[in-house]
């Protein structure tokens, strides 16, 4: 997590996020997450299952080892 980076919710990616909020399915929560990771090219490793099936999602079932 030190690696990481801050992101800021500005309107154009408000925006984005919206959009993909509608063309994904997903809450408008989630598709700041997939909105986000899409922005700078990241593969998103996910425990949630909204994202299952999903382009540069990788999935993993809780419980699952």
């Amino acid at each position: 997590m030190q690696r990481g980076s801050m992101v800021d919710l500005c309107a154009d990616l408000a925006l984005e996020a919206a959009a993909t909020s509608v063309e994904e399915g997903l809450t408008f929560a989630d598709s700041i997450i997939y909105a986000v990771a899409k922005r700078h090219g990241a593969l998103l490793w996910t425990q949630d299952a909204h994202f299952a099936g999903k382009s540069d999602v990788r999935y993993r079932a809780k419980g699952r080892e």
